[in-house]
């Protein structure tokens, strides 16, 4: 083998070959983790990014030998257990990601390992249930049940029993199901003419995400309000489910096959019609461009998907770069401190939220760049809140400097977090928590 100190050319993915029989055989899969925990070991770049990292390099460090050959194999599940598959290490971190022919993908390794348990049964009924997002969403977003819900996630009482029950830490702030989705409610119009630019099409397809349609509807309808103010036509894909990374974070990947033959033909044909497909959340855009591809690569539907798929900011840069985004803003936003989520950075677009926020007169952007440990279901765990915490920390601390105007992240959850994290802290901050696309809406003024 190659001893080829890392590699200075892109990182590549190669696809992920979960439906072979080879894919689940615990030899094999337990030879792979051990030749690539031993290359973490020697390099140690990671260290600082999540705690599966720390977690693996104590193993080694208490072990009889300090080798990777004093670690019981039994015990690599709890490496497994710490990673949410951000895919920082891949992208901002690991110098033997392929092409390098030591062909390190840490996070799909770990896909891998948490697809293995997840078919053992190895997992508990908390994680089925919190990754069933849409069956969650359609019981909760019933008026009087979301009622009933949110007075219980703010109950004491009540959440020492969820707790107690499903392992869903008490101490975590759960965000509020709305009592009308965002899909009964949307005011999507479509009556302007289609104005294609050089890098974007000029019609649009909102694919609404469990989250904004079962929790904060508003982002949904700022996207909306955005759009009919430049005047791009839009839908709502016409039926939805949960794009599929809740079951991929748990391992469950006949759980996204099923998902996917519910999204993709609806979205395909829209792709094929010329529609771009906006997803507000940054989890779900990045299981459209790269999840999917890698899981089907040989499904043509779910390459038109990906191709016609953005995130809603990316989108509105291109716009403005092929002059057809409108820049008459009416307020400025002050000071924004503004948190990139580890699904934007890895969809490689670059700030364009930042980008976007900039253009707006009397705004002064503070850009955060690191993870804020709270990850879709991970944070909410009991045994994972502290972690979570701990990790967010220089974020939170990043995030309260010079006294902001909002606290703003793409991903909603993320921003939530971080809010808790800065009041739990102990710092007063009179910032107001509010998503990207509706301080857009704000600087127009609507």
């Amino acid at each position: 083998m190659s001893r080829r100190e890392g590699s200075l050319e892109a990182p590549t993915r190669h696809p992920v070959a979960w439906q072979e029989a080879e894919y689940y055989d615990e030899a094999k899969l337990g030879d792979e983790l051990g030749r690539v925990f031993d290359i973490c070991h020697g390099c140690r770049r990671c260290v600082n990014l999540c705690n599966a990292f720390p977690t693996l390099f104590d193993l080694i460090d208490e072990g009889s030998t300090g080798e990777l050959d004093g670690v019981d194999k039994k015990d690599y599940v709890n490496v497994v257990d710490q990673c949410y598959l951000c895919d920082l290490c891949f992208m901002t971190k690991c110098p033997y990601v392929p092409p390098h022919p030591w062909n390190v993908d840490f996070p799909h390794l770990m896909l891998r390992a948490k697809a293995v348990k997840f078919r053992k049964g190895e997992v508990r009924l908390r994680d089925k249930v919190l990754t069933s997002t849409d069956a969650l969403g359609k019981l909760a977003a019933i008026p009087v049940v979301a009622q009933t819900v949110n007075a219980a996630n703010r109950n004491g009482a009540a959440r020492a029993v969820l707790q107690s029950v499903l392992g869903v830490d008490k101490r975590r702030e759960l965000p509020p199901y709305a009592p009308t989705r965002f899909r009964r409610a949307a005011d999507v119009r479509a009556e302007w003419p289609v104005r294609d630019g050089e890098r974007t099409p000029g019609k649009v397809a909102i694919f609404s995400t469990c989250y904004i349609n079962y929790n904060e509807p508003g982002i949904g309808h700022d996207l909306v309000a955005v759009l009919a103010h430049n005047e791009i036509p839009a839908v709502l894909v016409r039926q939805e489910a949960c794009c599929g990374m809740p079951k991929l974070e748990l391992g469950d990947l006949e759980g996204v096959r099923r998902l996917k033959d519910v999204n993709i033909p609806q979205l395909a044909a829209l792709a094929r019609d010329g529609h771009a497909i906006l997803a507000a959340v940054p989890s779900c855009a990045l299981m459209f461009k790269q999840e999917l591809p890698l899981l089907f690569p040989d499904d043509a539907d779910i390459i038109a998907v990906a191709e016609a798929m953005f995130d809603p900011f990316e989108y509105f840069m291109l716009r403005h770069r092929d002059g057809l985004l409108k820049t008459d803003f009416k307020q400025p936003l002050g000071k924004v401190s503004y948190h990139i989520p580890c699904h934007s950075r890895v969809q490689n677009i670059g700030q364009k939220t930042r980008e976007t926020l900039q253009l707006v007169p009397g705004t002064e952007v503070t850009t955060v760049e690191r993870c804020a440990g709270h990850d879709g279901t991970w944070g909410v765990k009991e045994e994972y809140f502290e972690q979570s915490m701990k990790i967010g920390r220089p974020v939170f601390r990043q995030m309260a400097q010079g006294a902001p105007d909002f606290i703003s992240s793409d991903c909603p959850i993320a921003a939530r977090h971080i809010r808790q994290g800065i009041r739990d802290g102990g710092t007063e901050l009179e910032a107001e928590k509010a998503h990207p696309l509706t301080l857009l809406r704000r600087a127009y003024g609507l």
